[in-house]
């Protein structure tokens, strides 16, 4: 159950960010404001052991006990990493008669084009044809039923896939977006004949046409439901303990739409989770950057593995419903995030041609790069960074030690290769690291029509502040922002999102031939079970919080546009308002737009470039208290005060004597002018010679490059 306001307002709200190498955790402390946050090593093997490892140190360091825990948001990478590594269950398809083979035609979609793929051979389905089954009955596109749902067919099926051992399936039936009826006695019928089986239906993941892309998106909420479910039983099972006998503490689970779920209903919509962590710290950076007055910028997230990117549009990331995860289309609401294999455990190698490669391969936690001591054999990013005098001889304030010798050696090794010196090697690795992280950026802004140099960059993660100097140079970045405590945003944006559910139902229809009350009867049936969800997080029916969009497009399109749906009646004003967001957001994104004109209403207009609504969606909203983000206090602009002493660093030549600062105590005002090394608890910031980093009133260091206009 949520939170009440009451409880909002006392207690320990936790944040918790599982990564591949460490387990970051914040903590605000409701009745003072206080926000706390550390670090733990993740455990890969059993990851709730990393996870209240986290919560008993962050307790610790509060000096607070379990029960002054009120509510704890986890974000979780099971879904992601089940589909990635193919650790999911195996599972069966149920669909309609005469369609066994919709996996198998799929869609005409070859990776970059033809031009580089003449030998490109289709995936693996995620469920072959063997295990597909087929029931008999049809509805048509409106729901209307053209022949009746066949019991005893889907009773042999039922006890076909149990016979098999196949306990966990996808139901997909043609038209079940309009009507969900065949679907749900397909249901019953296998609670009946088959009651172990593991179940998920498209009417209820997601209410919407296109039957291919429907039934991967099943499927994939069918493959990871048994793994997410047991996963986040086990952490709430676990947490209960940890704070307090009997005590039913609130736990929610990050969503890719950039909300936040209750644990008990994420077991029945695990597929909401597939970008939990990434999604997490791009709110979080969002919020930062509103609050120091950027509401247009680029996000920049650097992990272990890989570094996420996505776009903040008027202060909130931009959402998509084309994304995918892995080979798999998933047509679910999700933060438009971009991902690519530069993190710091990526590992440097030699390609085929005889040239320095760095990733998409990982050293991951385990081994780890070469500095970590835990037996990896070929370095990475980070023993380049560690060679270089970039990031201390140590992780976490010096908990974690680093073995620097063992990075020169790995160093050493693939430079003898290359026939380079060590230095040019280790800078070279960087150097690559640094430009894939821009290409990953230039496709979320250059590829859709952004200019990158219109937007500064949050850049947070363990492994996010290092490279962001190249990339201000690499893309013209007009200034980067470094929250405080980089390392834990996506635990601290956590505690940021609001409980979100999405509902979205499809219904196609020309705007002249609108039936507005037929449109207001959607909207109000997804405002419904909507609210049903909200009502089953325990919030109250004064703070339930409802946000209506329509994805519309022009007729004999093959794509949509989604478009906020204003509140109120559905009326002409209401009708007007929508196609003209339409008109509006159609033309920022493709550059023009069929906007008729004085005079350009008659027929003909309307038929070459109508207008087609296509789906409805309704947000619901259960609103969660943010925390207050702390102001700095004013210094006299000089670091002087936060420096610990100087070490030698190599940046573009030889290596020279850099002064080392503590970015805990810095003030607002003060500048850092590099070369320079800002080190925290989580993470470190080079600043190159040629850049500053200045101190904002939010504990913020705003990296320029000299000369740059403010």
């Amino acid at each position: 159950m949520a939170e009440t306001a009451a409880e909002h307002r006392r207690g320990i709200r936790i944040g918790i960010d599982t990564g591949g190498t460490f387990t970051d955790v914040v903590a605000v402390e409701s009745a003072t404001g206080r926000i706390v946050t550390t670090k733990t090593p993740s455990t890969p093997a059993d990851p709730s052991v990393g996870f209240l490892d986290g919560v008993r140190k962050v307790l610790g360091l509060l000096e607070a006990g379990g029960e002054d825990v009120t509510g704890v948001s986890h974000g979780t990478t099971v879904a992601t990493n089940a589909l990635l590594e193919d650790a999911v269950e195996t599972v069966g398809l149920i669909t309609t008669e005469g369609y066994r083979h919709i996996l198998e035609i799929a869609r005409q979609s070859v990776p970059d084009g033809y031009g580089n793929s003449y030998f490109w051979v289709k995936p693996d389905r995620i469920v072959p044809v063997d295990l597909v089954r087929e029931v008999g009955g049809r509805l048509d596109h409106t729901g209307r039923e053209v022949r009746p749902f066949d019991e005893d067919g889907a009773r042999t099926v039922a006890r076909w896939f149990r016979k098999r051992g196949i306990d966990t399936i996808g139901v997909c039936l043609l038209h079940a977006y309009a009507n969900d009826v065949h679907e749900r006695r397909l249901l019953e019928i296998l609670v009946e004949e088959h009651p172990d089986a593991v179940v998920s239906l498209s009417s209820e993941v997601l209410r919407e046409y296109r039957e291919y892309e429907r039934t991967v998106t099943t499927l994939v909420d069918a493959s990871v439901k048994p793994k997410v479910t047991r996963y986040v039983r086990n952490i709430a099972a676990r947490l209960d303990e940890a704070t307090g006998d009997g005590r039913d503490v609130p736990f929610y689970v990050m969503k890719s739409n950039g909300g936040v779920i209750s644990a008990d209903e994420v077991v029945h919509q695990p597929i909401t989770t597939v970008l939990s962590g990434p999604a997490a710290g791009a709110l979080g950076a969002a919020l930062v950057a509103s609050e120091a007055g950027y509401d247009r910028l680029l996000t920049c997230d650097g992990g272990g593995t890989s570094t996420d990117v996505s776009v903040v549009l008027g202060g909130e990331p931009t959402l998509t419903t084309e994304g995918s995860v892995g080979r798999f289309p998933s047509k679910i609401p999700m933060i438009d995030i971009v991902t690519v294999g530069a993190g710091g455990g990526s590992i440097a190698w030699i390609g085929p041609e005889g040239t320095l490669k760095v990733g998409p391969r990982s050293a991951g936690a385990d081994p780890g790069p070469l500095c970590y001591g835990r037996g990896g054999t070929e370095p990475t990013v980070t023993d380049a960074h560690v060679y270089l005098g970039r990031i201390p001889p140590h992780l976490l304030g010096g908990e974690i030690a680093l073995d620097r010798d063992a990075a020169q050696a790995g160093i050493e090794a693939l430079a003898g290769k290359l026939g380079l010196s060590p230095q040019d090697a280790a800078r070279g690795i960087l150097e690559i690291s640094a430009w894939n992280q821009a290409n990953a950026i230039r496709q979320v802004t250059v590829k859709r029509g952004l200019d990158v140099r219109d937007f500064p960059m949050a850049a947070f993660g363990g492994s996010g502040p290092l490279l962001v100097c190249r990339l201000i140079d690499i893309l013209g970045l007009p200034a980067v922002l470094v929250p405080r405590d980089p390392g834990n945003l996506s635990a601290f944006g956590l505690l940021t999102v609001d409980v979100k559910n999405d509902y979205v139902q499809t219904h196609v229809v020309r705007d002249d031939a609108l039936d507005r009350d037929e449109l207001s009867a959607v909207y109000g049936a997804l405002q419904a079970r909507a609210a049903d969800a909200l009502d089953r997080e325990g919030f109250p029916t004064d703070a339930h919080r409802f946000q209506r969009t329509a994805d519309l497009r022009y007729d004999g399109q093959a794509f949509e546009v989604r478009v906020p749906a204003p509140d109120g009646p559905v009326d002409a004003a209401f009708q007007r308002a929508v196609v003209d967001a339409f008109h509006d957001e159609h033309e920022r994104l493709y550059g023009y737009a069929y906007r008729p004109t004085p005079g350009d209403e008659g027929s003909a207009h309307r038929h070459r470039h109508a207008v087609e609504w296509v789906n409805l969606r309704v947000t619901g909203i259960g609103p969660i208290e943010r925390p207050v983000l702390p102001r700095l206090e004013a210094g006299d602009g000089d670091p002087g005060r936060a420096r610990t002493g100087e070490r030698p660093v190599v940046f573009g030549g030889d290596a020279v004597d850099t002064p080392v600062y503590a970015r805990e105590h810095l003030l607002a005002g003060d500048v850092v002018v590099g070369p320079a090394i800002v080190e925290e608890f989580g993470s470190t910031v080079p600043v190159h010679p040629g850049f500053t980093a200045r101190v904002d009133e939010l504990a913020n260091l705003v990296l320029e490059a000299e000369g740059t206009d403010r």
